[in-house]
């Protein structure tokens, strides 16, 4: 496991260090999509912050799927601003029907 996480080496294959830095992309932007969907919610949700970080993720990624399946913009560079709106997006999303599911009330 080490050495698949240790930096590649002059001249190796770089696409499986590629492939983690892309998924550590992936988790942060969902981090922090999670928290900017639990900031714009109006309300008190359930749930505690590791909670809503987790839905952020998959928010986020369902954001990309959804975005990319029906309107054919997905998840691009981890900077791109269609990146951060679907990625929020789909955080909103996420949050609003685990509210539903829990029973929560988004009243203040």
């Amino acid at each position: 496991m080490a050495e698949f996480l240790a930096a590649p080496k002059p001249g190796a294959n770089t696409y499986d260090w590629e492939v983690v830095l892309g998924i550590i992309g992936w988790i942060v932007l969902g981090l922090i999509a999670g928290a900017i969907a639990k900031a714009i919610l109006p309300g008190r949700q359930g749930g505690g912050l590791i909670i809503t970080l987790i839905l952020g993720v998959v928010g986020a990624l369902l954001g990309g799927f959804i975005g990319s399946a029906i309107f054919g913009i997905g998840l691009e560079e981890f900077w791109s601003i269609q990146t951060w709106i679907v990625a929020i997006l789909g955080a909103i999303l996420v949050l609003v029907i685990y509210g539903f599911v829990t029973g929560r009330s988004r009243k203040a």
